[in-house]
């Protein structure tokens, strides 16, 4: 991932021929996305003063972006499932879970339409839906499942132009995830609140 974003930007630099987008444009961006919780919990009962520790993980993901005006477009983010472990520090891992973040964004393209680089701020709603949780460890053969959650998402990323219709991305996350684990000790309530960054590509339809 930090290989290709220079050789992104060096592209996109040397290129003579403008990034266009503009009103009426839809344009896919596709690439690998990191989502890096930034987690807090309730202590687990079983092991005072230890909260949930959730592991990063590496998918691919996409979004799909129409432009209303000039600088004004909307932005749905989607991706392959995302598997976290989850862990304390003295029991260790005790448990695994998938989870998907759809997000929809309303983002603001500073600079003009026709601009090699178009850096760009978005704000949205997230819905992360968790599934396939188990058990692992000292929670191995007990249910564990972990509520669905709406939040609010913010975002920042560039575009830069490859050629008249491919163009390098690069973009931060950040998402609020608020939840509840449930448990065979009981419910702990979990802050997941990830940070995910996204290098990649997009086209311009």
């Amino acid at each position: 991932m930090k290989a290709l974003l220079p050789v992104a930007l060096v592209s996109a630099l040397c290129s003579t021929a403008a990034l266009a987008h503009q009103a009426g444009d839809f344009f896919v961006r596709g690439g690998v996305a990191t989502v890096m919780p930034n987690e807090s919990s309730d202590d687990v009962a079983v092991s005072d003063n230890q909260e949930l520790k959730i592991s990063n993980d590496t998918q691919l993901a996409a979004t799909l972006t129409y432009m209303i005006t000039d600088n004004i477009g909307a932005e749905l983010l989607l991706a392959t499932p995302f598997k976290h472990d989850v862990s304390t520090a003295k029991l260790g891992k005790v448990a695994e879970v998938s989870q998907l973040p759809p997000s929809l964004m309303a983002q603001y393209y500073f600079g003009k339409s026709n601009s090699d680089i178009r850096p760009y701020v978005g704000a949205g709603l997230n819905h992360t839906v968790f599934f396939d949780a188990k058990g692992k460890g000292a929670l191995a053969g007990t249910n564990v499942s972990v509520d669905g959650t709406w939040g609010l998402a913010a975002q920042a990323g560039v575009d830069m132009k490859i050629n008249d219709k491919l163009f390098a991305n690069a973009s931060v996350w950040y998402m609020n995830i608020d939840t509840d684990v449930h448990t065979a000790v009981g419910t702990i309530s979990t802050k997941v609140n990830p940070l995910a960054v996204m290098v990649g590509v997009g086209y311009t339809f």
